[in-house]
């Protein structure tokens, strides 16, 4: 049952006409009582917390609540939330991403980057992930089961400030999923899938692929709750100052010798 006067943002880094977004808009309105969306025009995967700063965006109408934004999935944040959408938004949700955003992938991630902005302009958000395999079809069916209702526990709880939640669903159909844990970020091994070809004119091109490798996961963390076929949930603070340095560091600069004495 949707929660009166709930209003959403729905948006992504995949598109405008990415299923995931179209998932994703399906979940909101089970939630809310309004739903907009604003996504990218085009595919913007790995983008990141980039602005658009070169050039102007142009956005597009596609139905009364529907848009569509010539930039990333910060840009479709900044620009909804101040621009597009009539009024407050309450929630903002980001994906459904095609595949994980796990460990160190949320620092590449658009569809996280997208709830990071949302979090930076003072609005709750979540970013949800459905994990997949290169050939085998998206089970797109599990994340639009499970999300409700781990969506409507997260809104009811008492959220830190700067903290955003970042959800990933196991590659899994919705009746084997084992249940929620709560997760750290993990870490993985750093791969090494850069492709190289030759283009006609003998010069070389190169291809990103897979940089990190599947290994043992280290328990409690995103990338071992997925493996055992878990729904990962893992709060992201914005501060990303490491405070058990600090001490260390200010010792050094502030008893220690001037940086200019000889």
């Amino acid at each position: 049952m949707p929660e009166a006067g709930l209003r959403i943002l729905v948006t992504n880094d995949d598109g405008v006409h990415a299923p995931g977004l179209e998932v994703l808009a399906t979940i909101a309105r089970r939630l809310g009582s309004e739903v907009w969306v604003v996504a990218p025009e085009t595919n913007q995967s790995g983008a990141s917390h980039s602005l658009t700063l070169s050039r102007p965006l142009r956005i597009r109408r596609i139905s009364r609540r529907h848009f569509a934004v010539d930039g990333t999935p910060t840009d479709c944040v900044l620009l909804a939330l101040q621009k597009i959408v009539e009024g407050p938004v309450d929630l903002v949700l980001s994906g459904v991403n095609r595949g994980g955003n796990l460990g160190e992938d949320v620092t590449y991630s658009g569809t996280v980057a997208a709830a990071m902005e949302a979090t930076v302009l003072g609005v709750r958000a979540v970013a949800l992930s459905q994990c997949c395999r290169n050939g085998h079809p998206v089970k797109w069916a599990t994340a639009e089961h499970h999300a409700p209702e781990i969506l409507r526990r997260l809104w009811r709880a008492d959220w830190p400030e700067g903290v955003l939640i970042n959800i990933n669903f196991p590659d899994r159909v919705t009746a084997s999923v084992r249940g929620v844990r709560i997760a750290r970020q993990g870490k993985r091994k750093v791969g090494d899938a850069l492709v190289e070809r030759i283009d006609p004119r003998g010069e070389p091109y190169y291809w990103i692929g897979a940089l990190r490798e599947e290994e043992a996961w280290a328990e409690g963390t995103d990338l071992a709750a997925i493996a055992d076929g878990y729904i990962s949930v893992t709060p992201v603070h914005l501060d990303l100052t490491h405070h058990e340095s600090m001490d260390s560091f200010r010792k050094m600069f502030e008893e220690g010798r001037s940086p200019n004495a000889h």
